[in-house]
């Protein structure tokens, strides 16, 4: 190993970083001088994540770029995504809902073949991030709340509604490791007193937004997933939950009649 390797791994490795061999061989890779493999192995002993070091993450074969202040796109996440692409690989219309990066609205359009997409946020952070990362597909981006955000335009014709939405109880947000808690916006975190508050909303108001036979997906804990089925069946979809032991990753889908 190079002896500058070599001092990037001890490195991570004294600061704690588990996979400090795999994490020194990105930062060296994705640095150009010297200089930057400093400023980024500080970046990471002083705690922020590895991706937002970086400028990127992997997700589903692709390079999304990320920055400090959005949400890191998690590897579990790209079950839901396989998911979607399963049950609606015609799909012509895509929406990504709180979608962070766009990681997910991106993913899905390079599997689907370049359906019309749109992604929304209510972090301007986010929706800055996610226009980069959606524009090699065209995709277009929307500021606010949910729904709100949205066209109207696209009621009764989404044919895939990815909601990545926050499902952390609000009192187990300080619980969850130091990278998220401290480095990836409250708003991306917090799902209210039992972490489904915005699954709620959404499910409540997606039928609306659906094509019949369109799929809505979210990801949950695997205790709240009962919960999350419930409310998806009461707003009138044909619910059932998806789980991927690998992963450690829960898909509640619902399908419009």
């Amino acid at each position: 190993m190079p002896p500058l390797a070599d001092s990037v791994v001890a490195a991570l490795r004294s600061a704690g970083c588990v996979f400090a061999e795999d994490e020194a061989e990105l930062i060296l890779s994705t640095a150009r001088t010297p200089d930057e493999v400093t400023a980024m192995v500080d970046r990471r002993v002083a705690g922020l994540p590895l991706e937002h070091v970086l400028g990127w993450a992997g997700f589903h074969g692709l390079r999304v770029s990320v920055e400090p202040g959005v949400f890191v796109p998690r590897r579990r996440t790209e079950y839901l995504v396989d998911q979607a692409v399963a049950l609606a690989d015609d799909a012509s219309v895509v929406v990504d809902l709180c979608c962070g990066s766009g990681a997910v609205g991106a993913a899905l359009a390079a599997a689907l073949g370049g359906p019309e997409l749109h992604a929304a946020d209510i972090d301007p952070a986010a929706v800055r991030c996610a226009r980069r990362n959606v524009a090699p597909f065209a995709g277009h981006v929307h500021e606010g709340d949910l729904f709100a955000a949205l066209p109207d335009t696209l009621r009764g014709r989404v044919d895939v509604l990815a909601a990545n939405v926050p499902y952390v109880p609000t009192e187990e947000v300080g619980l969850l490791p130091s990278e998220a808690r401290d480095h990836e916006p409250l708003v991306a975190l917090d799902g209210g007193d039992d972490g489904l508050d915005l699954v709620r909303r959404v499910a409540a108001e997606a039928p609306q937004w659906l094509a019949p036979g369109g799929c809505l997906l979210v990801e949950t804990s695997e205790h709240q997933a009962p919960l999350a089925v419930e409310a998806f069946a009461r707003s009138g979809l044909l619910a059932r939950l998806a789980v991927s032991e690998e992963l450690y990753a829960n898909v509640v889908i619902g399908v419009r009649p």
